[in-house]
């Protein structure tokens, strides 16, 4: 797995922009609070990095490709980074995270619970956790069964994980937190759509 982002990020540009970065920047930076310790899990290249700083924060950001911290330590100097093995413990203190920005990251990873037990772990008392997934709804789900079945759900595929609002509900539940809240956001049933989930660590 580590090969196949090394790779892909080995041919990103330097400093590449997110998909739907004004939408998903402006609902973490909602969520932030300045003088806060947040972990972006899955931190890329540093973008969603340098806007928690530019916003007061204390960004800290966990990536599996080498390749994507070079590209962080430059876009996002200054912030606390850190190199981890796929489904492994997160190289982080117990208690330590105020929040945790886990965006089109939790489908890519193959044991959820072992995310959400770390991220758990790595949460202080009334931590928070703010996630994004793609999202199919009814509709599109039933069209990605007919026409592109294969293609969508390929075995080889980056996707590992499809969630729908109570699925990822109950995988933050087993996850010991609290609070949870599951909304799917975006256009037409069959355009591109999101799921947003908020929780809390009691």
């Amino acid at each position: 797995m580590r090969d196949w982002y090394e790779q892909v990020w080995e041919s990103a540009p330097p400093d590449p922009e997110p998909w739907a970065w004004p939408r998903r920047r402006a609902w973490l930076l909602e969520e932030a609070r300045p003088g806060e310790r947040v972990l972006d899990l899955g931190c890329g290249a540093g973008r969603f990095l340098r806007a928690l700083s530019e916003a007061g924060c204390e960004p800290v950001g966990v990536e599996i490709a080498e390749a994507a911290l070079s590209r962080a330590r430059v876009n996002a100097s200054g912030a606390e980074l850190h190199l981890m093995a796929p489904d492994s413990e997160l190289p982080l203190p117990d208690g330590s995270i105020a929040l945790v920005w886990c965006s089109e990251v939790i489908e890519h990873v193959a044991d959820t619970a072992n995310l959400l037990g770390e991220i758990h772990r790595v949460l202080g008392p009334g931590g928070r956790l703010l996630i994004t997934t793609p999202f199919h709804g009814r509709l599109q789900g039933t069209a990605l069964a007919l026409l592109r079945f294969d293609s969508h759900f390929d075995p080889l595929g980056q996707h590992l994980r499809f969630y729908t609002r109570s699925s990822l509900a109950r995988a933050l539940a087993h996850g010991k937190l609290v609070e949870v809240s599951v909304r799917a956001t975006g256009g037409l049933p069959l355009a591109r759509r999101t799921l947003v989930a908020r929780a809390r660590k009691p």
